[in-house]
């Protein structure tokens, strides 16, 4: 008998929406988008997934040898790199916030100090936001002021990262205010927890600063600094140094379908061993739309690892210096979906690149990639 009255209760819980929906006159049930719309909370997502093949053993980290891929650092193999999904209800006047998450092989890479775990479940982003006229503050986890690309793939017309995007923090802890003083200028400041860190190693705080530029309606610049004490090398308690970097960044729309731009970036880092260091770098990009479903993307590189400190290699005279060359092909049969092909040579003044005997090393390395974002 109890089983009879479950089964009858189940049944009526499931027949009396369908029952309803049925009843209901075409139209008059509001779909996902029009509930979440009209809530004001805007939902978004994608899904990366690639194919990467080097000529040089890019996974032998014990062996030494350098990686100038963020990302992309697999031998022969497929990965999901990323599944991105960002919820976000940001008002023009009043509080909201946003949490993104990155759930994929990229989140291992992105996690933010304390968490040293392979995790493939990362909190990229997650902050209250309050807005009133002009102003803007955010509190809590937030990506960087500094670079042209971005953790989330769909924002990049390349499937690598340049050595620049690895050479930068990926995320922040704190406060940020943005002041919007025109359309064409914004002002930016904040205080965070370094270089990403959740929790902070040390009492000292890192100061960021920033500026918007839009002076014309194809050109867009943007100057962001950062400066605080950090953890130096050897990363042991107390072993604090100054570090300071400042980034450029500008962008050019000459046509509707051909944009180019560049980015300077300088970074330096006191009390390692004893020594002040640095490294710094310069990148220049152009895209093309040769159809509207067709583009194609370059991006040229110079990174100027000076003291090692970057790379992790040997202070050698000079330094050791890197160039880069990418070029990218993108096809998108679909409003929503991008399939993207891609070769890249890198070459380094020193052989820095190991080979997959672990001991032969190289001045070049070379990738090829394929790549399919589907976004939702």
């Amino acid at each position: 008998m109890k089983k009879l009255i479950l089964a009858s209760a189940v049944s009526a819980i499931f027949a009396t929406p369908a029952t309803a929906l049925a009843q209901a006159r075409a139209g008059s049930v509001p779909t996902l988008d029009k509930v979440l719309e009209a809530s004001g909370l805007a939902v978004s997502g994608y899904i990366d997934a690639a194919y990467t093949r080097a000529n040089r053993n890019l996974e032998g980290g014990t062996a030494g040898g350098v990686s100038t891929r963020v990302f992309d650092s697999q031998n022969d193999s497929f990965a999901l790199h990323q599944l991105g999904l960002s919820m976000a209800k940001q008002p023009k006047e009043g509080f909201g916030g946003l949490v993104n998450l990155t759930v994929g092989k990229d989140a291992q890479v992105i996690h933010s100090f304390p968490d040293g775990s392979t995790s493939m479940f990362d909190l990229t982003q997650a902050y209250g936001q309050y807005a009133t006229g002009a102003f803007t503050v955010i509190a809590g986890k937030f990506t960087t002021l500094h670079g042209t690309e971005v953790i989330a793939s769909p924002g990049n017309a390349n499937i690598s990262r340049s050595i620049l995007f690895g050479a930068v923090p990926f995320t922040h802890t704190g406060v940020r205010g943005t002041w919007a003083l025109s359309e064409q200028v914004s002002l930016i400041a904040g205080v965070n927890n370094g270089w990403d860190q959740v929790t902070d190693q040390n009492r000292g705080k890192t100061l960021e600063l920033g500026v918007s530029l839009n002076p014309i309606k194809p050109l867009t610049i943007a100057v962001s600094g950062y400066s605080g004490k950090e953890r130096a090398a050897p990363a042991t308690p107390g072993n604090d140094g100054t570090r300071s970097s400042l980034n450029a960044v500008a962008a050019y729309s000459i046509t509707d379908a051909l944009s180019v731009g560049g980015e300077l970036l300088y970074v330096s880092q006191e009390n390692v061993a004893g020594n002040k260091v640095k490294y710094n770098g310069a990148a220049g990009y152009v895209s093309y739309m040769f159809a509207s479903r067709w583009r194609g993307a370059g991006r040229v590189e110079l990174f100027d690892d000076k003291d090692g400190i970057h790379f992790g290699t040997a202070p050698t005279p000079g330094g050791t210096k890197y160039t880069e060359v990418t070029v990218t092909g993108s096809y998108f049969p679909a409003d929503n979906m991008e399939l993207r092909a891609e070769g890249r040579v890198d070459r380094a003044n020193n052989p820095v690149f190991v080979g997959f005997d672990g001991t032969s090393t190289s001045k070049n390395l070379m990738t090829v990639g394929v790549q399919g974002i589907y976004k939702f």
